[in-house]
Parts: C-alpha cells; sequence; structure tokens
C-alpha cells in the first residue's frame, strides 16, 4: 500500500505539469473541456482523433492554441474535391537547370495537423494519409521522410452537410484511436464566448507553458501506469463482446455486422493509462476504460440494415455492453 501511495505521488507530481497549459488554454477556449482533454490524450499516448461537429465550434481555434501551448509546430489543410495528394504530402520539383529533383514537403510535415472536413476530398487524399497515420512516415518519388514526433492527425467532418462528400474507407477510419461528437455549448459558455471574442481583434497570443522534452516525459509517465491483469481480460472482454455478442449473453446479433479490431484493444488499453494520468491516478480502474470506451469504440461498429432501419445507434449498443459486461 506504501508503494502505491508513493507510485501515486509520483504521478501526481508529474501530473501537476499539465496545470499550466490547462490554464493557459482556458484563456482562449471557453468550455470544450471534452476537446482539450481528448487533445491531450491523443498527443500524450500518440492517437489521432476524428471529430463530428457542426462548424464554429473551435475545432482550429483549440488545436492550434494547443500546439502553440506546447511549442508544437500546427497545419491546417482545406480538404476540397480537388485537392490531390501532392497537396498534403508534397511532391518533387524538376529544377532544368541541374537535371536534378527536389523535394517540396507538404503540410503533412507539421507536430499537429489539423484535417478540415476530411470527407470532402476524394479517396486517394485520403489514402494518402493512411502512410503517414501508421507509419509515422511519408514516401515522395522513391525516398521516404520521417514525420516529427509528436505527430497528431486531428480531422474534421460536418454532420449535417453530406452534399459533395466520400465517405471515409474503412481501413483510414479504424487508424483514429478515437471519434468525438462536439456539441453546442451551455448558454453560460456562449456568453463568455460573445465577451471574449466579440471584439474585432481578440487576444488570441498564449505562451508556450511546455517543450517537447516534457511531453516525451509525460509518455514516459503515462506507460508506467499500473493496469491489473482483470483490467486487461476486462478490455479484451469489451472488444470481443461487439463481435461475438452471444457468447456474452448480449442480444445484439441482428444489429452489429463487424466488430471492433484488434486496435480498439490496443487504443482502450493507451487511453485508460492517459485517462488515468490525467485523473492523477498510478493505476487504471474500469470507469477510465468506460470513460473513453465510447470515443475508442464508435467508430469501430459496422452497424446493419436492421440497426439503421430501427434507428440504433452504435452509443446505444455499446450501452448495453457496458451495463451489462460484468465488471472486474
Amino acid at each position: 500500500m506504501a508503494d502505491l501511495d508513493e507510485l501515486n505521488r509520483r504521478v501526481q507530481a508529474i501530473r501537476a505539469r499539465l496545470d499550466p497549459l490547462y490554464a493557459e488554454v482556458g484563456r482562449i477556449i471557453v468550455g470544450q473541456h471534452a476537446l482539450v482533454e481528448r487533445l491531450l490524450l491523443g498527443l500524450l499516448t500518440g492517437g489521432h482523433l476524428l471529430i463530428e461537429g457542426v462548424p464554429g465550434l473551435a475545432k482550429t481555434l483549440a488545436v492550434r492554441t494547443v500546439a502553440r501551448c506546447l511549442h508544437l509546430t500546427f497545419q491546417r489543410i482545406q480538404f476540397t474535391p480537388d485537392l490531390l495528394p501532392a497537396d498534403v504530402i508534397g511532391t518533387q520539383i524538376f529544377n532544368p537547370r541541374t537535371g536534378e529533383f527536389t523535394i517540396k514537403k507538404g503540410p503533412i510535415f507539421a507536430h499537429c495537423v489539423l484535417a478540415d472536413e476530411i470527407n470532402r476530398a476524394p479517396a486517394k487524399v485520403q489514402s494518402a494519409l493512411l502512410e503517414a497515420m501508421q507509419e509515422k512516415q511519408v514516401t515522395i518519388g522513391e525516398t521516404s521522410y520521417t514525420l516529427d514526433r509528436p505527430f497528431l492527425v486531428l480531422a474534421t467532418q460536418n454532420p449535417i452537410e453530406q452534399e459533395g462528400t466520400y465517405p471515409l474507407p474503412e481501413a483510414q477510419v479504424d487508424r483514429f484511436m478515437m471519434k468525438l461528437k462536439l456539441d453546442y455549448p451551455s448558454k453560460e459558455e456562449e456568453l463568455a464566448i460573445l465577451n471574449r471574442m466579440a471584439l474585432i481583434e481578440p487576444d488570441l497570443t498564449v505562451q508556450p507553458v511546455l517543450a517537447i522534452d516534457d511531453l516525451a516525459e509525460l509518455r514516459r509517465a503515462i506507460d508506467g501506469i499500473y493496469m491489473d491483469d482483470k483490467i486487461k481480460r476486462y478490455i479484451v472482454d469489451i472488444v470481443h463482446a461487439t463481435r461475438r455478442p452471444r457468447d456474452y449473453g448480449l442480444d445484439l446479433v441482428p444489429y452489429i455486422q463487424y466488430g471492433a479490431s484488434p486496435r480498439a484493444t490496443i487504443w482502450l488499453s493507451r487511453g485508460a493509462r492517459g485517462h488515468a494520468f490525467l485523473a492523477g491516478r498510478a493505476y487504471v480502474i474500469p470507469d477510465d476504460i468506460k470513460a473513453i470506451g465510447y470515443d475508442v469504440l464508435r467508430h469501430r461498429l459496422s452497424l446493419t440494415y436492421e440497426a439503421e432501419a430501427e434507428e440504433i445507434s452504435a452509443e446505444q449498443l455499446l450501452e448495453k455492453i457496458f451495463n451489462q459486461l460484468k465488471v472486474p
């Protein structure tokens, strides 16, 4: 018990280094606590985020602010139907004087990349992100280039307007650690936004409070978070319940076409450790898994036509799994 108390104190001391970051981000961003926390969770665990929300919810401002607070480079790519893969990763440029090719790197070469309205670009552009997201490298011509670390892709899509959009390939969707659904701010938050942002030139300057080396130390602390074997089996049971629900006494077979992939198991584990760390705990509890479970799993369930006809969502199916599975 003494060892656990000491470990908790150590984790809380390292976690306290994030307090100035939360304070600095809070000077600019009103509300959106879930978005900021998930952004940090993605940066600390190496996972990419897919965000679904209407325009104007401060998605770009939030990721830019967090990047500046952490001394990270930031690039925003507006995805459009005429976008080319070279516009994202870069291209080779021929110099007729020397007869040689030079490399012009694209906006993907940054620590934080905001892929705005990612579903507005055709599949070949979306697939250009696959290697970058999974391998942390891109290939231009015959040469592969390693991307900066940490590397986070934050992709957004508009849930309202579907005209002129391209569905994301399943292989790409599965590479996102989490899918978030943002909602409108509350009345109090919107009043605070009005007071802060209604100026013609609002003050959006922030001071860097952490460096990349600090981020690496925070990541090592997360790797040291204790996870009991019972918790690990609980994670595996959750993922397997999406594939073979009947084995767990769940009547969900008519609604799930394909369950979650093994990536879900990995991200549930990493995300639970990260969530425990942000809570100042040196060990994972089942509530950590439930807290991030919906975000990690909602985009990994492929629903049947029957589920769509009955208007049953992935969140409703996940709720049944979490409610009925035995908690360790």
